[in-house]
C-alpha cells in the first residue's frame, strides 16, 4: 500500500496486532529485504515495513538527503499512522535512521534492534582520499564535454564502491550518508539496544558493533559466527531466537516455531 508524506508517495507493509515493530532497511534495499522477519514478527505483533524514500517503489527526495532527512521522514510516518512508540529494527543504513531516532526521539523508540548497523565513520585509508582526488578530477572533465564524461564514467567505476556505481539518482545522497559519524549520538539512546552483528561482515565491521556497546548505555552484542553483513538472513533461525528473548516472546510459541521450520 501507499502513502502520501511530505508530498512523497511511499509505499509500505503492515499486518499482525500487537506491540508495534518497524522494520528499516538497508542501503539499496526495500521492505521486502526484512520480508522473513516481517511475516515471522507479524505473528505476535503489529509490524510495519517500509520501502524508504528513493528505494523500492518509494519516490525519490527532491534533494539530497542526509540521514536525519530520512530520521525526520520516520518520525512523519509514525504521526501519520498513529504510532505513539515502536520498537525499531534497523540494517545496516536502516541502523543509521534508528541511532538517531533512538537518541533524538527516546519518547518514540521502546526497544533498539540494530543489525550490523551503520553510523560509525571508519579510519580512511589511502584509498578512500585517492577516490576523492579522482572524484574531484571527474567533475572537472565533465565539462570537457562527451570526451571528457566518458574519461570520468570509466575513472569512477574504477575507483567507486558498487553503491556508488549503482546509486544513480541517489548518488549525492549516498556520498552525504556515508560521509556522517553518529557516534556522538550513541550515549544519548535511552532504550534497551540489542546489537546483533555477522562475523564475516566487510562492509560494516564487528568492530562497530562493539564501540555501540560500549557506548549505548544499555546495550548487548551478540556476533553470529558464519555471517555476514545480512546476518538476519545468514542465520535466520538464531536470529528469531535471540529477538524472540529480546521481546520476550514465550519460548514454544507459534512464532518460534515457525522460525524453526516447525509445526504451528
Amino acid at each position: 500500500m501507499f502513502i502520501t508524506i511530505n508530498n512523497l508517495n511511499v509505499a509500505y507493509q503492515v499486518a499482525g496486532e500487537g506491540d508495534v515493530v518497524v522494520l528499516l532497511h538497508g542501503w539499496g534495499g526495500e521492505a521486502d529485504s526484512f520480508k522473513p522477519v516481517f511475516e515471522w514478527l507479524s505473528q505476535t505483533h503489529q509490524v510495519y515495513a517500509l520501502d524508504l524514500p528513493g528505494f523500492g517503489q518509494s519516490e525519490i527526495p527532491p534533494t539530497a538527503w542526509s540521514t536525519p532527512d530520512y530520521a525526520r521522514f520516520v518520525t512523519a510516518f509514525f504521526e501519520k499512522l498513529g504510532i505513539a512508540k515502536a520498537h525499531l529494527i534497523g540494517h545496516s543504513f536502516g541502523g543509521r535512521i534508528s541511532i538517531i531516532l533512538g537518541a533524538e526521539h527516546p519518547e518514540k523508540v521502546a526497544k533498539l534492534i540494530l543489525v550490523d548497523s551503520a553510523g560509525i565513520k571508519p579510519r580512511r585509508a589511502a584509498k578512500y582520499y585517492l577516490r576523492v582526488s579522482l572524484a574531484k578530477l571527474g567533475k572537472l572533465l565533465r565539462r570537457y564535454g562527451t570526451s571528457g564524461t566518458r574519461l570520468a564514467n570509466a575513472m569512477s567505476r574504477c575507483v567507486g564502491s558498487t553503491d556508488y556505481q549503482n546509486a544513480g539518482a541517489m548518488r549525492a545522497t549516498l556520498v552525504k550518508v556515508v560521509n556522517e559519524d553518529l557516534r556522538p549520538l550513541l550515549s544519548r539512546i535511552a532504550a534497551p539496544a540489542l546489537l546483533i552483528w555477522g562475523a564475516d561482515d566487510k562492509d560494516t565491521p564487528v568492530a562497530y558493533g562493539k564501540i555501540m556497546e560500549r557506548e549505548i548505555p544499555d546495550a548487548g552484542l551478540v556476533v553470529l559466527q558464519e555471517a555476514g553483513h545480512f546476518s538476519y538472513l545468514d542465520k535466520f533461525p538464531q536470529f528469531c531466537q535471540i529477538v524472540a528473548s529480546f521481546f520476550g516472546i514465550q519460548e514454544g510459541s507459534a512464532v518460534e516455531n515457525r522460525a524453526y521450520g516447525g509445526s504451528q
